[in-house]
């Protein structure tokens, strides 16, 4: 489970709101993760996340703010995919 900021009716402000996550996608993003950290160990930056396409299992890692999602995609944050990394 991950929160996304939504804005509220009448305020300039963010709620978080709990999104659920599908356990395949948050293992896949691990596996995609610990192949780009296994390949690239010298130079690793440390990503913002992983965008999983849910129907492909396909992804990439984001090292920018605001990633732009096809609607298929998810973006699942680095927080949670080492949160199992330990």
């Amino acid at each position: 489970m991950y929160a996304s900021q939504q804005w509220t009716d009448n305020t300039n402000v963010f709620i978080e709101t709990p999104q659920l996550l599908d356990p395949s996608l948050l293992k896949t993003a691990r596996y995609i993760y610990n192949r780009h950290h296994q390949v690239h160990q010298e130079r690793m930056n440390r990503p913002l996340g992983v965008v999983v396409d849910r129907f492909t299992q396909r992804g990439h890692m984001i090292f920018r703010k605001r990633p732009a999602l096809l609607m298929s995609e998810s973006f699942i944050p680095f927080e949670m995919i080492e949160s199992g990394l330990y």
